[in-house]
């Protein structure tokens, strides 16, 4: 908590303290996408490209190099309680060539799973494995997405008292579906049991179709300096 607390008051204090090349990292950002038996092959393959093509959208690029401080990213595919597969390993995001070389092997990516269950507890627990992994940045968010609730393992509440969560945002995306379930049951399930942390916030996609927009919202948010710096809060000086 104390480097978290140091590098949050490196960002307050730029730009001009350091050179480009010793800035801190200002977010580690882990993407964890739904590929549960809900979604079909269809389905998949508007989230797959809407991922990609959100990842280079001029306004998620402009994001992203806001600042001279870089963003982490890490993104892998979640459905049954064991059943987690990287799609991009750690890298630090400094140029729209990263973003670019990301995108590319997201588009690329053969689907991991497709008939097992929705254990969003689970996933979480793995994201924080994640970030367990992730280089020291100032603040650390969970952007896990899906279409439907949890109906294997351990809810979303349960990860955050059994795994790391301390200080570390999750934000949702919801994909509603044509029957509007998201409407009625997965929003209030993501408000109720996903969101957690400082700043965490939900984003609704109406329908696979509608998945690029909103992601390239949903990222041009999270990784905006301004608000990053919102969650990068220096740790509290303690009475001697």
């Amino acid at each position: 908590m104390v480097r978290r607390g140091l590098a949050a008051l490196l960002l307050a204090l730029w730009p001009g303290l350091l050179p480009a090349q010793d800035l801190p990292c200002r977010l580690a950002l882990v993407l964890a996408l739904d590929v549960s038996s809900s979604v079909d092959k269809g389905e998949y393959a508007l989230q797959k490209g809407g991922l990609a093509a959100a990842l280079i959208a001029p306004d998620v690029v402009r994001a992203f190099l806001a600042s001279p401080a870089p963003v982490a990213l890490t993104i892998f595919e979640w459905s049954g309680r064991y059943n987690h597969t990287l799609v991009q390993d750690w890298v630090m995001i400094r140029s729209r060539a990263h973003l670019l070389f990301v995108a590319e092997n997201v588009a690329r990516f053969e689907r991991s799973y497709s008939e097992f269950p929705t254990a969003m507890g689970h996933a979480l627990g793995h994201a924080a494995g994640r970030l367990q992994a992730a280089p020291e940045c100032a603040a650390q968010t969970v952007d896990i997405s899906g279409d439907g609730v949890n109906n294997e393992g351990f809810l979303p509440r349960h990860a955050y008292r059994a795994f790391a969560f301390d200080g570390v945002t999750v934000n949702g995306l919801v994909i509603n579906g044509a029957d509007h379930e998201g409407e009625t049951t997965l929003i209030p399930f993501y408000q109720n049991e996903v969101l957690h942390g400082p700043g965490a916030f939900l984003e609704v996609a109406q329908g696979f179709r509608d998945f690029e927009r909103a992601m390239s919202r949903k990222l041009e948010r999270e990784v905006a300096p301004q608000f990053v710096s919102q969650l990068a809060t220096p740790a509290p000086i303690r009475p001697q």
